[in-house]
């Protein structure tokens, strides 16, 4: 007889209302996988791109799906069990990960429940110094951030441009990370400021007091202020919102400057980048143990700090993408798992 776990399921594409908080078959483990009984799960927009169905991408890039599926990669919780050929990780482990990225965009990353199967190489020890929320907040958002800006860390190809995609170093540079206030501005900003630059934070005017504590040298309200006529000679703009409008952040940049779009889907410029001297790139966030290994230290000892909008329990999923849906989200929000 097969064990069962409470997860959050999908049966038809569309809106929250879709997600059904509902008894799910627990998953078995394989080689090279660890059984991580969940604490707190991430909420991340794949999330609900998943459950519309990926509406946003063009048809030949939409994955296969077969329902149900559990939707959800960011995870922080304890170890159940290991496989025989699994090293490095021991039941009662407290881990954090996120699953299967970009590889389980078919629904195969499955974290929105009590249990979830991880390949070890994706999973890494919880930072000791923050609690299972704050960690499950964590993996997505942070190494979107450290893989655009710090350290790629792969070589999958790059399915927006045919080079793949290389950070610049930050010390003693001009950064503007537009949409810094959300998921992965908020830790833009600070990655950009441990590692010495000037940071100029663009967001809605609430997140201005969060934006300067958390280390940001200039806050601009992109309610108020366009800064795309204000600003010049930057080094480097990140724009965490990305998309069709990230074109026009060129005129700030300096001949040699750089835009990174951190949602690359649908930029295009025309040629204006390669006309005024300035490099574009953008890449996707693959799944990496061994780098929330390497950044777990930072949010250790507090030198990274994710920021908590709202948590809800997993089985309010529903209430939770309602609440992403209203927009202008401080820091993530995150599902407790009873």
């Amino acid at each position: 007889m097969n064990e069962v776990m409470k997860a959050v399921q999908l049966h038809a594409f569309g809106g929250p209302d879709v997600l059904v908080y509902e008894d799910a078959p627990k998953p078995v483990i394989g080689a090279g996988e660890v059984l991580v009984r969940v604490h707190a799960v991430g909420v991340n927009p794949p999330d609900w791109y998943l459950r519309e169905g990926y509406e946003m991408l063009p048809p030949e890039w939409r994955p296969e799906m077969v329902f149900p599926i559990i939707p959800g990669t960011d995870i922080s919780g304890v170890v159940e069990a290991v496989a025989d050929d699994v090293v490095g990780f021991a039941i009662g482990d407290e881990v954090y990960a996120m699953v299967r990225f970009p590889s389980g965009l078919n629904g195969e990353s499955r974290a929105y429940a009590q249990y979830v199967a991880v390949a070890a190489t994706e999973l890494a020890l919880k930072p000791a110094g923050i609690d299972h929320v704050h960690a499950a907040a964590a993996p997505m958002s942070l190494l979107t951030a450290w893989q655009f800006i710090i350290d790629q860390g792969h070589d999958v190809p790059n399915p927006l441009q045919p080079n793949q995609h290389v950070p610049v170093p930050l010390e003693g540079k001009r950064v503007l990370v537009n949409g810094a206030g959300g998921g992965v501005g908020h830790l833009l900003v600070q990655l950009a400021k441990w590692r010495g630059a000037q940071v100029i934070a663009v967001a809605s005017g609430k997140h201005e007091a969060m934006l300067r504590d958390l280390g940001a040298d200039a806050f601009y309200d992109y309610g108020k202020t366009k800064v795309e006529d204000e600003l010049r000679d930057l080094d480097l703009v990140v724009d965490a919102v990305g998309g069709p409008q990230s074109s026009r952040f060129l005129p700030t940049l300096k001949p040699g400057g750089s835009l990174f779009p951190v949602f690359g889907l649908g930029y295009d410029d025309g040629g204006e980048a390669a006309r005024l001297g300035v490099n574009v790139s953008t890449t996707q966030v693959n799944s990496s143990g061994a780098q929330l290994a390497q950044i777990a230290p930072l949010l250790d000892d507090g030198t990274i700090r994710v920021m908590i909008d709202s948590t809800f329990p997993l089985s309010e999923a529903r209430r939770a993408h309602e609440h992403a849906a209203r927009g202008n989200l401080q820091g993530k929000i995150v599902l407790a798992v009873a």
